[in-house]
């Protein structure tokens, strides 16, 4: 896994090209290692990824965005109408620090 912390986030990428074997080692390692900081998943270079695929992410994403963390997946190759509203998934890395940001503010503000 390639780790790019940030300010304010940190960015994983899977080294391996196997998206199951990486969704399923960042459900431990989420919440083991990266508790308590926003995650950017960067999904760039699965450029045949499958809804089916995506939602391989949905369990880490909803109980990492529980503990008031962001959760953010970038790619750019399924449908935005197709993904289920509880993930957060955006075509850029920039769009994903944007969204990181928004709910920082949303959290400081209390929403």
């Amino acid at each position: 896994m390639k780790i790019e912390n940030k300010e304010n986030y940190v960015i994983l990428a899977d080294e391996k090209d196997d998206i199951k074997d990486f969704a399923s080692f960042l459900e431990y390692q989420i919440p083991n290692k990266f508790k308590g900081q926003n995650v950017v998943l960067n999904l760039l270079d699965y450029t045949n990824l499958t809804l089916q695929e995506l939602l391989l992410f949905l369990k880490v994403s909803n109980l990492h965005r529980k503990t008031k963390q962001s959760f953010v997946i970038i790619n750019n190759t399924i449908n935005p109408d197709e993904i289920p509203y509880e993930m957060t998934v955006v075509p850029t890395l920039q769009e994903g620090e944007d969204i990181i940001g928004m709910e920082e503010i949303e959290r400081d503000l209390g929403f």
